[in-house]
């Protein structure tokens, strides 16, 4: 097979392009004749062309991307234009390449006859079971744009929350990088001057600055070492964490780190409340939806508690019975969902709940960045004067002989 990039123009003289893999250049010309297109002209991508079309078919796919289409679908369809004009609309202004070509896909599956639920389940690593579930529930109950419009705030919100947890991951790593550097640097220009210096002098150094050079010199003669053992342990590691005692292992430690794992916590519990939320308003089967939830996180603590409430479920208990033995959800959720479930009103309930869980999300950033700043710069001070007393105690003690 071979990529073909095509320029072509429709019925109404607009001009189209795009590519496609094809066996030569006469079947990319059949299917531009397939869709009623006039071709102007078809060229076999080269290489350097081809490298450049796979780096950007790797482009990951944000869930901002997946809101703006959602929201375009949804405000087209319900202003009355065609399924397929929407779809062709919006493929020919996406400016990610991997998901432009998807949308065409799509397209061509659409004019086909197939429905958007069956044509956008092709494609499971962009349009996920939640997508295809919303959609499919729309297009069964004819109220597709509603359905799309749920599926665009879904994806608006789950984007707004993956970014607050993002900065809030971010900030640490840069403290402990800032801190690791200014200890090279300290390390490498400012200590091996101080040593010449304690040569030239002679004498019997402090306690304090002995034990400081004596860690001094032990990083600088098994620094080779230190590193092997670094890189030993990280391979270590991604060994174990592929079998699945350690994934599960290393899936309990991250829910478990101070701070850090209250943030994953709840950021899974304020998804979980809008995913809910978003399919048993779509008209999805609750048996279904926690089949959708289970696999929307790779966290063996979090996927277990899914499936042992949906086995409850299964069993006859309701779901907030079920949540509550899980081991995993919150008291309040619980309660929440009982609410819900005696109101009637279970989508309206968990939707409050997952904003009050995502200003807890808030809140929790808020506490870990006001405490690492302080942290930071104690840190570093801590750093900073070890180095001062280690390095001018010698020259006070001669001072005062």
């Amino acid at each position: 097979m071979k990529s073909y990039s095509y320029v072509a123009r429709d019925l109404s003289g607009l001009r189209k392009e795009g590519f496609r893999e094809a066996v030569c250049s006469n079947d990319v010309l059949a299917y531009l004749r397939e869709q009623e297109f006039t071709p102007v002209s078809v060229n076999e991508v080269s290489v350097g062309v081809k490298q450049t079309w796979r780096i950007h078919q790797r482009k990951r796919i944000k869930s901002s991307d997946m809101s703006a289409i959602f929201w375009q679908l949804r405000t087209m369809v319900e202003g009355g234009i065609a399924l397929t004009t929407a779809l062709e609309s919006i493929s020919e202004d996406m400016e990610n390449l991997q998901l432009k070509h998807i949308l065409q896909q799509v397209l061509e599956k659409v004019n086909k006859g197939e429905t958007l639920s069956d044509s956008i389940s092709k494609f499971p690593k962009v349009f996920n079971r939640l997508s295809c579930a919303i959609i499919l529930a729309g297009e069964t109950g004819g109220s597709l744009p509603v359905a799309l419009q749920r599926l665009a705030e879904y994806f608006d919100n789950r984007d707004k929350l993956a970014k607050k947890v993002k900065a809030a991951m971010a900030y640490p790593c840069f403290v402990f990088t800032f801190i690791a550097l200014i200890v090279i640097f300290i390390m490498t220009f400012i200590v091996p001057r101080f040593t010449v210096i304690f040569e030239q002098l002679g004498g019997d150094l402090p306690a304090f600055t002995k034990a400081f050079m004596w860690f001094y010199d032990g990083l600088r003669y098994n620094v080779v070492y230190i590193i092997g053992s670094v890189l030993l342990l990280i391979i270590f590691g991604v060994v174990i964490f592929r079998t699945k005692k350690g994934h599960y292992l290393f899936s309990r430690i991250v829910l478990g780190l101070p701070l850090v794992g209250k943030i994953f916590s709840q950021s899974f519990v304020a998804v979980f409340c809008r995913t809910m939320s978003t399919l048993i308003a779509s008209g999805v089967s609750v048996l279904e939806v926690f089949d959708i939830l289970a696999a929307m996180s790779n966290n063996d603590i979090i996927k277990g508690a899914m499936v042992r409430t949906r086995e409850r479920i299964v069993a006859g208990l309701n779901i907030s019975l079920s949540l509550s033995e899980s081991g995993f959800f919150p008291n309040m959720v619980a309660k929440m969902v009982q609410v819900g479930e005696e109101s009637g009103s279970l989508a309206k309930v968990l939707d409050r709940t997952a904003n009050y869980y995502e200003r807890k999300v808030d809140s929790t950033i808020t506490t870990v960045l006001s405490l690492l700043e302080p942290m930071m710069i104690v840190t570093v001070g801590a750093i900073v004067l070890v180095v001062v007393i280690a390095m001018y105690l010698p020259i006070f003690s001669m001072t005062k002989m």
